[in-house]
This record gives C-alpha cells, structure tokens and sequence, in this order.
C-alpha cells in the first residue's frame, strides 16, 4: 500500500472523518504516482479533490470554485 508523504499526512491531521474520507483517495493516487500535487476545492456545499500538474508533488493548495 502506498505510503502518504508527511506534508499529506500534516494535512489531515484534525480534520473530521468525513473529509479525510473524501481527499485520501486523492492524496493516495498522487503519492503512488509522485508526478503531480493536489488542488481541495472547499465551498459552503462542496468538496471536491483532484490531482494538479501544476502543483508539485508532495503539496496541495486549497481553492475556492
């Protein structure tokens, strides 16, 4: 099984069940591929987390929709 990098790891640190699991996929399918980062789009009704090429690997910025 893949192994998330700490910065992915630091970053759900906390965070309630529900949104660990719904960006863990995420963060899991980046850390097997080691090529792009991830964008966490968090709007009142939505959150949604996809794979970035231009984010580097191992970071994740959080955006608005």
């Amino acid at each position: 099984m893949t192994e998330l990098p700490a910065s992915y790891a630091k970053y759900l640190l906390g965070r309630d069940e529900l949104f660990v699991d719904t960006i863990r996929p995420i963060l899991l399918q980046s850390a097997a591929d080691k090529t792009q980062g991830v964008r966490v789009v968090i709007d009142p009704h939505v959150l949604q987390a996809h794979l970035d090429e231009k984010i580097p690997y191992g970071e994740i910025v959080e955006d608005i929709d």
